[in-house]
């Protein structure tokens, strides 16, 4: 991949950068209750890394995302939406996937 700036000056090429998979797992929540699961990802944080977390097996209408949350160090996956106090509460099992770029 390649990205162009404003003026025209190439900005980042496929020598320039790259993007690892650091950590895939899966991640399950089956408890009624809002929590979280911290995972140990070192070397990666919000300004060199990103987490997602992708649906496995078959779900239903009723079930939720799971939400991802990067700090230094950690991955944070919760099963509830932070700062939304009427959220409801997922359940089932999401493959984790934290990437590192540079």
């Amino acid at each position: 991949m390649r990205i162009w700036g404003g003026d025209g000056s190439l900005q980042i090429d496929e020598n320039s950068f790259t993007i690892r998979v650091v950590l895939s797992t899966l991640v399950s929540f089956t408890n009624a209750a809002k929590t979280n699961q911290d995972f140990s990802v070192p070397g990666v944080g919000p300004g060199n890394g990103v987490a997602i977390v992708v649906p496995v097996g078959t779900y239903t209408d009723l079930q939720q995302q799971f939400e991802t949350e990067l700090v230094d160090n950690v991955v944070r996956v919760y099963n509830h939406t932070r700062g939304y106090a009427a959220s409801t509460i997922a359940s089932g099992t999401m493959r984790l996937i934290v990437m590192r770029f540079s």
